[in-house]
């Protein structure tokens, strides 16, 4: 059974750099063909994908999200990490990793809890 954890601070101010992490439990980020995603949902508002890190170690990026985001990992620690950078209040969101069988198709088998994200000075 594959468990996904998200940590990070739960309040950013706005400029500066969200760093969110998931660490998974009971299977391989490296292990082919698994793709590990960050998602986010703004209050009264739906699912956004914001970017994954693929089993090989590529990433790819909402193109709406794309300058402002980084998705990297330490296989040392089975953990991917992400970025977003010059956060304002629209970021504030719950976060969740996921991983996926797919790097074209977005369907999750798994996911983390959330974690709570608000952006305010």
């Amino acid at each position: 059974q594959v468990q996904l954890q998200e940590s990070g601070p739960g309040l950013v101010k706005p400029s500066q750099t969200l760093s969110l992490t998931c660490t998974v439990f009971g299977g391989s980020i490296t292990t082919s063909n698994y793709y590990w995603s960050w998602i986010r949902q703004p209050p009264g508002k739906g699912l956004e994908w914001i970017g994954y890190i693929a089993y090989s170690g590529s990433t790819y990026y909402s193109p709406s999200l794309k300058s402002r985001t980084s998705i990297s990992r330490d296989t040392s620690k089975n953990q991917f990490t992400l970025q977003l950078s010059s956060v304002t209040p629209e970021d504030t969101a719950v976060y969740y990793c996921a991983r996926s069988p797919s790097g074209a198709v977005q369907v999750y088998e798994y996911w983390g809890q959330g974690t709570q994200v608000t952006v305010s000075s």
